[in-house]
């Protein structure tokens, strides 16, 4: 009886927290099963009982707790909780929280996910991505554009312009676009096949002047502006990072001393400034620079404070005292980038962005701007380059053949291909998903930084996964390589906008420790105020949030009490999962966070592995609303669990890293007891269905067509080759062509060929001549085989062709 009364109690206390029922039905609890235990069973038990609901009691109950425990807990947390700087201040303030705050509750309610329905673009941004982007694509060879011009030609600059590629965000009163932040994702996943385009087109609808007017610009700055801006009549470049200031743009040692100077013959209150930037896209050949600088005002002239801090203002080019014009050379990637100088720059105060009274406030108006470019342009061009992955890579392996079959059915290159398909459905769904979200009005500024970090990275995997399975077409570079410069490049995507360390071991996880976390805002807020009342409502309820997250996490890791979810019998079993891994989560968060304390800020790793699971989550939801707001197609069930368990995988990895590396020792055991006491339930996805996506994006399917979508897939009379297009239209023929390889590699083991006819064009003929192919075979082969051997062929040059410097060149073996 002792034991089942227990065990009752116990099951009853694991309901009401998993409820976070508050402490009276709690208390209800103890104290029931203790006076049972007093009649029926062991007076120990009954003692425990007793004491926990008395200690329950006086703890719990908001009557009794405040008058002696509330004020104990409210003073030793004035002591130990971390000081938010003002600049962290106006991070954590900057954009919204939505669906990563319902992560961090640890018992997310998927319906609020699925309340907006991505329903895809209008007909009019879908045109542009069909037609004025394939135009632009199809006039960009990476080599021509990387190497021999080191520029886009001046045919595609006048197309962009002129079509307003650079009016993406500007509305249509301004003469702009106005498109959705979904077609500026389509438009950016099309033009990803050239990295130099992309960029080009992206960052001018990224952060720089053109949304920072929109937001912030006075009327007269945006009717001047914007229009130009919309119309290409302006190129615009953003200057923030210099050689002292990179990922902490906070310590910009670039001035701007308010004082009276000359403008257009009169003498005016302004600015002198004296900066250095580094590495500003657009900047050698931008007409109007927007600057970021630290604004004083020494002589008191604006009758306010000395420093008034980060400042934004819009330079013209030919403003006197700047040096602009000179380029960088990003590796594998040349676009406009460059170095930009300042010296007793004087422009007056109206050229600050939003005019005077916005000076001072630049570091909010970047972080915000920030929030929203950074989920779209940079993950987007990741989505983009791993579509034109699945395209080449898939169509390469397929007519690739070696021991006599294509290599796409070799195990050691169909798992490098299925991870390609999988990483690829990760980032074009969480792009997708997330620039939905902005559609309606969210600016997920946490969301933001998950996507930079992972689809980068997913993006160089999915590349060096196509590099290895090329071999050496992809290795030698020339006009026919479509892969070598893109790979090159994914370096530039993992530095810029926040470089991916920082991003991951600081920002992922720090920003949203506190921004999203349903209750420590409150807390820090009720320290700032000195509001004890506030703050016992907000700790408390943080307590229950602890232990409600702990009992799920036991609870669910056993398979008891799975929440209810909203998906289909394919992927109902990954949301519960993704369930019990946001209580697992929110407990560990939690953990750390109190463990460590303010010291957490210094302890990079340990806040990376929460971001990792954090960001996972995150992806996974992403996933989860993709496959329920699409039409699945053959095969995509498979990748959908694919990427899920992938996911999952990674999730249980980083929190295996977390318990090993949390320094309170008994916690990280006890963390891990509870939220993963069976051990680890989620293995990387099984070799038959890596084997099953790899046949799938290497040959003719519903699911590679998919995949490729967003990508560059056709051809434009008077354009240049499209290697996607010309492995497609390869693997249409395919099973034609395979089926002939077979009857003529078996009449070669029979004898029916000669010997010494090795070659497989030579094999066609011999076979025609013994009448194991028909004419039409023969002539079918004829051409198949070469357009197989173009996309095999590599580019060879003069011998003295990559020297720049001509008489450097040694002849070695001049007669």
């Amino acid at each position: 009886m002792t034991f089942i009364l227990f065990v009752l109690a116990v099951a009853g206390l694991l309901m009401v927290l998993r409820q976070e029922a508050g402490a009276k039905p709690a208390i209800a609890i103890m104290a029931g099963f203790g006076v049972l235990s007093l009649i029926f069973a062991s007076n120990w038990l009954a003692l425990v009982l007793l004491v926990g609901a008395a200690v329950t009691a006086v703890c719990g109950l908001p009557g009794l707790r405040r008058s002696w425990l509330t004020p104990r807990v409210f003073a030793m947390f004035k002591k130990v909780a971390p000081k938010v700087s003002a600049t962290e201040k106006v991070a954590l303030d900057a954009g919204t929280v939505g669906w990563d705050g319902e992560i961090f509750t640890g018992k997310p309610n998927w319906n609020k996910l699925l309340v907006n329905r991505n329903n895809g673009l209008t007909d009019e941004e879908q045109a542009f991505v069909d037609n004025q982007c394939v135009h632009a694509i199809s006039k960009c060879n990476a080599w021509d554009v990387a190497v021999e011009r080191a520029d886009l030609p001046p045919e595609v600059w006048e197309f962009l312009k002129k079509e307003k590629f650079f009016g993406m965000i500007i509305p249509k009163e301004y003469g702009g676009l106005g498109f959705s932040a979904k077609a500026q994702s389509a438009v950016l996943q099309r033009l990803a096949g050239n990295e130099v385009l992309m960029v080009s087109v992206g960052v001018p609808n990224s952060l720089g002047p053109g949304e920072l007017l929109l937001k912030y610009g006075t009327d007269e700055q945006k009717d001047h502006y914007l229009p130009r801006l919309a119309d290409g009549r302006e190129i615009p470049c953003f200057g923030l990072t210099g050689p002292r200031a990179g990922s902490d743009a906070t310590a910009l040692p670039d001035t701007g001393i308010v004082c009276k100077g000359e403008y257009e013959g009169k003498e005016v209150l302004g600015l002198r400034l004296n900066f250095e930037k580094r590495w500003i896209t657009l900047a050698p050949i931008a007409t109007v620079v927007g600057l970021a600088f630290r604004m004083f005002d020494p002589d008191g002239l604006l009758e306010g404070e000395e420093d008034l801090g980060i400042t934004c203002a819009l330079i013209p080019r030919n403003t006197k005292g700047m040096d602009i014009g000179r380029r960088h050379c990003p590796i594998g990637s040349p676009f406009m980038n460059g170095p930009i100088f300042g010296k007793d720059v004087f422009i007056p105060l109206d050229f600050i962005i939003g005019g005077p009274e916005m000076a001072g406030e630049g570091w909010r108006m970047l972080v915000e701007c920030l929030s929203v470019g950074r989920c779209i342009t940079l993950p987007s061009g990741a989505a983009g380059a791993a579509a034109s992955a699945v395209g080449t890579a898939g169509g390469f392996t397929r007519v690739r053949r070696q021991f006599n079959t294509p290599v796409a059915e070799m195990e050691g290159v169909q798992e490098p291909l299925a991870r390609i398909a999988g990483l690829t459905y990760i980032a074009q769904s969480s792009v997708y998903q997330t620039a939905n979200m902005v559609d309606n009005g969210e600016k997920p500024s946490v969301p933001s930084a998950i996507l930079k970090y992972h689809l980068t990275e997913m993006q160089r995997q999915a590349l060096t996964d196509a590099m290895d399975v090329h071999g050496g077409k992809a290795v030698t570079l020339g006009p026919r390589n479509y892969l070598g410069i893109g790979f090159s490049g994914t370096a530039v995507s993992i530095t810029v906008e926040g470089a991916n360390i920082m991003t991951r071991s600081l920002m992922i996880f720090g920003q949203g420790a506190i921004r999203c976390h349903p209750y420590v805002l409150k807390e820090l807020a009720a320290k700032d105020n000195d509001d004890i009342n506030a703050f016992d409502d907000a700790f408390f309820s943080h307590a229950g949030l602890i232990f409600g997250n702990a009992a799920r996490a036991f609870t669910q890791a056993f398979g008891i009490g799975r929440p209810d979810v909203p998906f289909d019998s394919v992927t109902r079993r990954y949301a519960q999962a993704a369930s019990r891994f946001s209580s697992a989560f929110g407990l560990c968060a939690d953990a750390a966070m109190t463990t460590l304390g303010s010291d957490l800020k210094m302890r990079e790793l340990i806040s990376a592995r929460l971001g990792d699971v954090l960001a996972n989550l995150y992806m996974i939801s992403m996933v989860l609303k993709n496959w329920n707001e699409t039409q699945p197609v053959e095969g995509e069930r498979a990748l959908v669990e694919y990427s899920l368990s992938y996911l999952l995988n990674r999730i249980e990895t980083a929190l295996e890293e977390f318990f090993q590396n949390l320094p309170n020792r008994p916690v990280a055991w006890a963390l891990k007891a509870i939220t993963m006491p069976l051990g680890r339930n989620w293995d990387r996805p099984h070799d038959d269905v890596s084997r099953a996506l790899a046949r799938a994006i290497s040959t003719d399917t519903p699911l590679r067509e998919k995949l490729l979508r967003p990508a560059w897939t056709t051809t434009e009379e008077g354009g240049v080759d499209n290697p996607i297009a010309q492995y497609n239209d390869l693997l249409k023929h395919y099973e034609r062509a395979e089926g002939l390889y077979r009857k003529v590699g078996k009449a070669y083991a029979k004898g029916d060929i000669p010997m010494d006819v090795l070659h497989p064009e030579d094999r066609v003929e011999a076979a025609l001549k013994a009448d194991i192919l028909s004419k039409d075979e023969a002539e079918f082969m004829r051409d198949y085989e070469a357009r197989v051997l173009e996309m095999l062929t590599v580019d060879d040059f003069a011998f003295d062709a990559f020297a720049q410097q001509k008489d450097t060149v040694i002849q070695h073996n001049a007669a």
